[in-house]
């Protein structure tokens, strides 16, 4: 990819190698020497003038003004000899073969010791050792004849461990499982394929393994359909490279201050980082990249040393940005280094920062890495865009059918870029699909499933040369090939498939079902198959975002080519025994009850409700009102992380859409035990199920429920006036934020009923959550 002289490499390789043995590196010199003068190359006279200059000249640099007299005889003889050294090895690279060179160290080993350059590499420390001699080692071991190989198996496997902890991670189960799927060609790929020092990072070391476990199972269904896409690595190790260059070093210490300082100064940060550059020897590397992939689009993702590994999957913590890639060479230069820029700044964001001192991680030294990928789709018109996209969970931990098995995932998918898939974005739905009964929705309302259908596509419009939103209907047509596999007609009480494309004046009447694909593709069993071998192989449910092509084919059937993007451990909880819910609950003492996508579980001596209240939040008079009241909850949060509290407000809470929810972080609620959203007329947008969002990801891995109570559903509870006619203890736990005392309620349950708590049971065989007052003391199970 980057390309050297490869004799000059190999050259330097054997004498890097020599380096453990100096007195035969010496003699080794000595003859490449004798060599020299004896095909006049240059005469011996010639070359001690020129080191004697060089040595001068090296004395000038040191800023020694008197070199006879300044420098005692032993120091200027080592200066000498170092000199002739490296001027041997240059002369001789510039003039004669690596043969004649392999040739002179064969015969002087042979001569000294009876052994082979061979016989060196076999006998390296990989722990020390260049990367280069790591992998002629292997090499070196892959050509010899079975037999001989087995001799060297346990140090062939020992030079793949450090190679991928050097490139890849060093996180110990991940290389566990990498050391028997990846090959050293692999490996050299990745290599041939990075910029700069450091490791490629955990978003491309997960997407690889992947790759790689799925590439070698024994299903031409998988191995032959499944790849990546091409992709490009800037190493961990050109954060500091980008930081050093710029003078930012003062903001590295951002993790050790409070958050409103991080808050308050992060703007700062990333209007600093966006006018930093990189070195020109990195700007020339990255030139050529865009060079290689010709104006294609582009996405840089970051892929930190911590990210989507076991337990941290750092979930839209980070940014990754779109590149359309349409301008001139300098243009596309300019827009990638600036998205670098903006990904490093990301590494200093709130969120990611008040993450990681959750997780404990604060003192980890999170360098950032940045994947660089083609943008999987296809050109219809100006746009670009691929067939489908979306995230796929090998565990369903929210059914919405008891039929539904948990054990076979789920996936999200959506038309266009995988952005609508992943994160929580306006009013608009993927397709939930329940890979053990892929045709089975939420519901089977027509009218609901066209409300719950996607009504935005993301994409590349290559014409404007940017990233867009729009309206599906203005995008779609009947000349998109895989429409009928896309989409359907709503015929006013049902859904007819599409038996052409010919749609005439029909246009408006298209629904994103995904029905077809799923009826004539082995889409949902390819998944499902995919899943399972992952989730076997990392002896954890994994979750994949992944785009798919889809190839009609002459006989009526379909080709599809699924290209994964990212594969990580899939955060999830642990599913508890559960206590049934009473049979004679009153409502007087009922908080809410909900049957929209339940999942299992329960809390038990809930001491505390931090509440909402709907309409005081749509009444606040600006979006910086609606952030910050964000932070006000987070303030909350801090000050509640001893106690057991449960969270309820309007809307899809974590939404960048503020007139959708309330626009929290991660760091505003992960002490708390459950998030309750209430929607309805007046209240919020038609409930979400947010299963596979990186918002959801957050919750799983903080052990907090989410729920959604629909109160336009005559199943649904609430006594609101629990939370609006009790006192209001806010101040006590955030005494500046008295202005949000209308808006924001801290309500303790003893308050409402003296002596008792709240308990929440969820059961999704039933479908069905309830939180009610109790004084019977359960075990804290859940």
């Amino acid at each position: 990819m980057f390309p050297t002289s490869a004799s000059s490499t190999r050259f330097l390789r054997i004498l890097l190698t020599l380096g453990d043995y100096p007195i035969l590196s010496k003699r080794i010199r000595e003859a490449m020497r004798w060599e020299l003068f004896n095909r006049d190359i240059i005469s011996p006279r010639v070359f001690e003038a020129r080191v004697r200059e060089m040595a001068l000249r090296s004395q000038e640099r040191e800023g020694l003004s008197d070199p006879y007299f300044e420098e005692n005889n032993e120091v200027w003889d080592l200066r000498m000899e170092r000199i002739r050294e490296h001027l041997t090895s240059l002369i001789f690279s510039q003039n004669l073969s690596f043969e004649v060179f392999e040739e002179i160290v064969n015969k002087t080993l042979a001569e000294e010791r009876g052994i082979s350059v061979g016989d060196l590499l076999l006998n390296i420390n990989f722990e020390l050792a260049p990367m280069e001699l790591i992998f002629d080692f292997a090499r070196h071991v892959e050509q010899m004849e079975p037999d001989e190989r087995a001799q060297f198996a346990s140090r062939y496997e020992e030079a793949k461990v450090v190679l991928i902890r050097t490139l890849i991670s060093d996180q110990l189960r991940y290389i566990k499982i990498a050391r028997d799927y990846f090959t050293i060609d692999d490996l050299a790929h990745i290599r041939e394929h990075k910029i700069g020092a450091g490791r490629i990072g955990g978003k491309a070391a997960g997407m690889l393994l992947a790759h790689a476990i799925l590439s070698r199972v024994n299903i031409p269904e998988l191995s032959d359909n499944v790849r990546v896409p091409d992709s490009f690595f800037i190493g961990s190790g050109e954060l500091y490279t980008f930081i050093s260059y710029n003078n930012l070093e003062p903001w590295n210490t951002q993790k050790y201050k409070s958050e409103e300082r991080m808050r308050a100064e992060y703007p700062q940060i990333v209007k600093a980082f966006e006018q930093g550059t990189m070195p020109e020897d990195v700007l020339a590397k990255i030139r050529h990249v865009l060079e290689v992939t010709a104006n294609k689009p582009l996405i840089l993702r970051s892929s930190s040393l911590l990210e989507d590994n076991f337990g941290t999957s750092f979930a839209g913590k980070y940014e990754s940005i779109f590149l359309p890639n349409q301008g001139t060479l300098d243009e596309n230069l300019k827009a990638f280094v600036r998205a670098m820029a903006h990904i490093y700044a990301s590494t200093l964001n709130p969120g990611a920062l008040m993450y990681r001192r959750s997780k404990g991680l604060i003192d980890y030294d999170e360098r950032m890495a940045l994947l660089v990928q083609v943008v999987e789709g296809e050109t219809f018109n100006h746009y670009y865009l691929p067939h489908g996209a979306g995230v796929a969970f090998s565990r369903n931990m929210y059914r919405w059918n008891p039929d539904i098995r948990r054990e076979d995932g789920f996936v999200r998918l959506v038309w266009g870029l995988g952005t609508r898939a992943v994160d929580r974005v306006g009013n608009d739905y993927p397709r939930l699909i329940a890979l053990s009964h892929p045709l089975l929705r939420p519901s089977t309302n027509s009218k609901e499933i066209r409300r719950y259908s996607q009504q935005f596509v993301d994409l590349i419009d290559l014409q404007t040369n940017s990233f867009r939103t729009l309206p599906i209907h203005e995008v779609i047509s009947g000349r998109y090939e895989p429409l009928r596999y896309i989409a359907q007609l709503d015929e006013g009480g049902y859904f007819s498939s599409l038996r052409s494309n010919l749609i005439g004046s029909r246009k408006k009447d298209l629904v994103l079902t995904f029905d077809d694909l799923l009826k004539l593709s082995s889409f949902a069993v390819r998944m499902r198959e995919m899943l399972k071998i992952l989730e076997t192989r990392y002896n954890s449910p994994v979750d994949v975002e992944f785009t798919v092509h889809i190839d009609p084919l002459p006989d009526g059937s379909i080709d599809l080519k699924i290209t994964i993007l990212q594969c990580r451990p899939q955060s999830h909880m642990d599913i508890h025994e559960i206590p049934p819910i009473p049979r004679d609950l009153a409502e007087e003492d009922l908080l809410f009850k909900t049957t929209f996508v339940v999942p299992q579980g329960f809390i038990d001596q809930v001491q505390w409700v931090v509440y909402v209240d709907p309409q005081a939040y749509f009444a606040l008079p600006s979006l910086n009102d609606r952030f910050e009241l964000s932070h006000a909850i987070g303030r909350v949060n801090e000050m509640m992380k001893d106690k057991r509290f449960i969270l309820i407000g309007p809307g899809r809470w974590g939404s960048s859409n503020s007139d959708l929810g309330v626009p929290v972080s991660y760091g505003d609620i992960y002490h708390a035990e459950a998030l309750i959203e209430l929607t309805g007329p007046g209240i919020g947008p038609a409930p979400e199920p947010s299963l596979g969002t990186h918002f959801f990801q957050d919750l799983m891995e903080a052990n907090i429920y989410p729920l959604a109570v629909d109160l336009s559903d005559e199943r649904s509870r609430f006594q609101a006036g629990w939370l609006e006619h009790h006192p209001n203890r806010l101040l006590e736990f955030s005494p500046t934020d008295q202005r949000f005392c209308e808006c924001l309620r801290v309500v303790a349950v003893n308050d409402i009923r003296p002596g008792h708590f709240l308990k929440v049971i969820m059961n999704d065989e039933k479908s069905v959550a309830v939180a009610f007052l109790s004084d019977d003391v359960e075990p804290l199970i859940g």
